[in-house]
């Protein structure tokens, strides 16, 4: 996916293309994830409207905790679980979006002084 340190340092315009797409990905994995909770949610919680659902996922995806305490077991064991699963979907977007920053840094780092 990224040059090589053979491979000359890419564009500026091909970097923010990069950088571009990257984000979207991310964005579509944030959606995605921010999607199953809102179903989630609002179908172990019954009483929980559409909008409460999403922000219950919201906060949770972002590491902010439960907006609204559980009432049933159901609820609990999802929200458990969809919490472990947000870790990981949060810092692995992060990481989407920060690696052409770092892959550029250390492929400038890296490169002899004569090319």
């Amino acid at each position: 996916m990224f040059e090589n340190r053979t491979h000359p340092v890419i564009t500026h315009r091909a970097y923010l293309r990069r950088l571009v797409r990257n984000f979207l990905i991310s964005s579509l994995i944030i959606f995605f994830a921010l999607a199953i909770g809102t179903i989630g949610y609002h179908a172990t919680c019954p009483m929980m409207s559409w909008i409460d659902a999403f922000y219950n996922a919201s906060m949770i995806l972002t590491g902010m905790g439960p907006a609204e305490p559980m009432p049933t077991d159901a609820a609990k064991l999802f929200a458990s679980f969809y919490a472990l699963f947000s870790g990981v979907i949060f810092l692995g977007t992060i990481t989407i979006v920060i690696a052409p920053v770092i892959h550029r840094l250390l492929h400038t780092f890296h490169m002899d002084e004569n090319d």
